[in-house]
């Protein structure tokens, strides 16, 4: 993401460029600081802001798609869906396991 945000950034596509940053490097934050939860709770509570955050990141991933002067983000989405699989997984296990 932040590969990509760089080179809307030179291609003077500033909002864009801020909001893939900003949500995309949010989802590792959150996944990060949930490792360091201080309750399932709090774990399943931190994953699922990294998913809003996937769901985000998605949606300006469709919009630069959408633009012709945008290069193409398929193989990023790809990888998002691979990612928001993986963040599903994990919370539903925890909230399984939490019960």
């Amino acid at each position: 993401m932040v590969n990509y945000s760089e080179k809307l950034d030179k291609n003077q596509k500033y909002v864009i460029a801020k909001q893939i940053l900003r949500s995309g490097t949010s989802i590792g934050a959150n996944v990060k600081e949930s490792q360091n939860a201080e309750s399932s709770r709090d774990f399943i509570h931190k994953l699922k802001i990294a998913l809003k955050e996937a769901d985000e990141l998605e949606y300006w991933l469709f919009i630069c798609n959408e633009v012709e002067t945008y290069e193409n983000t398929d193989y990023l989405i790809e990888k998002l869906t691979t990612i928001r699989k993986i963040l599903n997984k994990i919370i539903s296990s925890s909230k399984m396991s939490k019960s």
